[in-house]
């Protein structure tokens, strides 16, 4: 694995972790859909989250969340589409992103709940 893919992993374990303590059922992480991936999909109460997870090692560059492209949109949103297929039983959704910069061995986490309509 490479620094940049480790970095990652470290960062959506950190969010999975967040969403559990925050009351959030994890239903799956890094589902794939064809060439589309959702880093987590939980579950809140009646809703059902998809969440992309962007990682840092610093916020020299931007934000972690302002790396979220169009693109990136456009895929998680056609996953999600595909995801509701199988899994009828939801209706509520929402698009959130958790940004994740870390510091040592130590982590923030900013939670953009609602981030983006597809």
């Amino acid at each position: 694995m490479t620094e940049k893919s480790i970095t990652g992993k470290k960062g959506e374990e950190a969010a999975v972790e967040y969403l559990i303590k925050k009351g959030y059922q994890i239903i799956s992480t890094n589902k794939r859909f064809g060439k589309a991936e959702i880093d987590i999909i939980a579950k809140k109460d009646t809703e059902i989250v998809f969440v992309e997870v962007k990682t840092r090692t610093s916020d020299f560059f931007g934000f972690p969340e302002e790396f979220v492209t169009d693109k990136k949109i456009e895929m998680m949103s056609k996953a999600a589409e595909q995801f509701i297929e199988q899994n009828s039983s939801f209706t509520e959704i929402r698009f959130d992103i958790i940004s994740v910069i870390f510091k040592n061995d130590k982590y923030q986490i900013t939670h953009i709940e609602d981030a983006f309509t597809p």
